[in-house]
């Protein structure tokens, strides 16, 4: 297994796994950017009862993230291997179910919260069966540390273009349709139909390395299998997951509370257009996308946690500046998301660049590859912090006096100076503290470089005497 799993990988398999992450990253960036305004500002629900719906959605999504891991790493296919089926399969109930959340029924309003909520939980179902085992993946492909730094980098290349491309196409629709139910409609079946094409080429694009690996992996792994509650105590007493969980935990609850408020920060405090939006997020995505391979290159220099310092450090210093932003001030305002979005590459590099590493001491450990388990772990305590923010966002607006639009209102309504002030303090001071909580993690993450060497020198040691 260590000679198919060491060697470079050719530049036609990185770009299609890369690809793997075009669709959720983009159906995914809408969902973060607009599902919040969609509910509040198209079908008229008040933000506290949206922000519930996004709750569930996500406490449900983190729930089933751990038995869809565990089921990728006890499926069997000789034609598609232990992750790829579930690709094959899922990715279009995965676009349709997107798709579905973005229709206005003619529901009275606790009549379009079950609604979303229903079709939330299955949108959140099957975005775990192509997501979490295409993540799973990595450590697959490659064994090679700085080898995953570089897959990681294209794989990211991918997400963050994705989501860059899907707010030029939200500001290309939104200025040719006025309707704002239509503008989102037209936007979602675009990006429905983007999302389903890259996941195919994924599958197909990655086949032969993934099989290539599942048999020397099949031929070398010999323990035995270990029940689901023992698998829980293993996977929670290898420390450096426990800090790798963390620190993707407190990125992503900065990133998505930041993009969740950013729509009504350039609405309401900056007094922009609605179409205005995906502009500002362009200059945080079109910086993150830019800085991807400079930070990775830096990475084999300095080491991740230099660069998830410089990283965040920047990002703190732009949340302190957006909250302090009055109308007008434009200029500044793209010079903080420029700044935020050195923030934002490092947060989508480095955690998930750390997790192969956690495997491969488990491997150590357990004599099993099991990627399915951590990173279905690794993703659900992500996602129950997400929900836990979400549901702190929609709440906090709502008792700030946060106002909802009518359905079919052409203009939105003035907002309160207390829900101007929620906005400021979910903008900058909330991240801020998410963001230093993960540089205290990061600091003392023990798995370094040469602890990694020591590992993947024992690991060949022990393959060996297995052949």
């Amino acid at each position: 297994m260590n000679d198919a799993a060491s060697e470079k990988l050719d530049l036609k398999t990185k770009l299609a796994y890369g690809a793997g992450d075009l669709g959720p990253a983009i159906t995914g960036n809408i969902s973060t950017f607009f599902l919040l305004v969609f509910f509040t500002n198209v079908a008229g629900i008040p933000p506290g009862l949206a922000g519930s719906i996004l709750m569930v959605g996500k406490i449900w999504d983190a729930v089933n993230d751990p038995f869809v891991g565990m089921l990728t790493d006890k499926t069997q296919s000789r034609r598609w291997g232990r992750r790829l089926p579930w690709l094959l399969y899922g990715a279009i109930p995965f676009g349709v179910f997107f798709f579905l959340q973005w229709i206005v029924p003619r529901f009275s309003v606790w009549g379009l919260f079950w609604y979303y909520v229903v079709i939330g939980l299955l949108s959140q179902v099957f975005f775990t069966v192509v997501n979490l085992p295409y993540t799973a993946m990595t450590p697959e492909l490659t064994q090679d540390y700085d080898e995953r730094t570089s897959l990681n980098s294209f794989r990211f290349t991918f997400s963050i273009g994705g989501s860059i491309f899907s707010l030029i196409l939200a500001r290309i629709v939104f200025l040719q349709i006025s309707d704002r139910s239509q503008q989102y409609l037209v936007l979602a079946a675009i990006c429905t139909v983007i999302a389903i094409a890259s996941l195919y080429w994924c599958v197909y694009g990655t086949r032969a390395r993934a099989l290539a690996f599942e048999a020397k992996r099949i031929q070398a792994e010999a323990a035995p299998d270990i029940p689901f509650v023992e698998q829980l105590k293993i996977v929670f007493s290898n420390r450096p997951f426990l800090f790798v969980i963390g620190i993707y935990l407190f990125s992503w609850l900065g990133v998505q509370i930041t993009a969740n408020i950013i729509p009504y920060f350039v609405v309401d405090c900056m007094r922009l257009q609605e179409a205005d939006v995906p502009t500002v997020m362009i200059a945080v995505q079109g910086t993150a996308l830019l800085m991807l391979f400079v930070w990775g290159a830096l990475c084999k220099k300095v080491g991740r946690k230099v660069v998830y310092f410089l990283g965040m450090s920047l990002w703190i210093i732009a949340g302190a500046g957006l909250y302090f932003l009055q109308p007008g001030q434009i200029v500044l305002m793209y010079v903080m998301a420029v700044m935020a979005g050195f923030g934002v590459s490092t947060a989508y590099l480095i955690p998930w660049a750390m997790i192969p590493d956690v495997i491969e001491l488990d491997e150590l450990q357990t004599g099993q590859r099991r990627e399915g388990i951590f990173y279905g772990f690794m993703v659900l305590l992500q996602k129950f912090g997400l929900a836990f923010g979400l549901f702190i966002v929609g709440n906090a607006l709502e008792a700030a006096g946060f106002k909802a639009n009518v359905p079919g209102q052409a203009t939105l309504p003035i907002q309160p100076e207390s829900a101007i002030q929620a906005i400021r303090l979910a903008v900058g001071p909330l991240p801020t503290i998410c963001l230093i909580l993960g540089l205290f993690l990061t600091f003392f993450y023990p798995i370094t470089r040469e602890m990694h060497a020591e590992i993947m020198l024992k690991l060949k040691q022990r393959r060996e005497k297995v052949d």
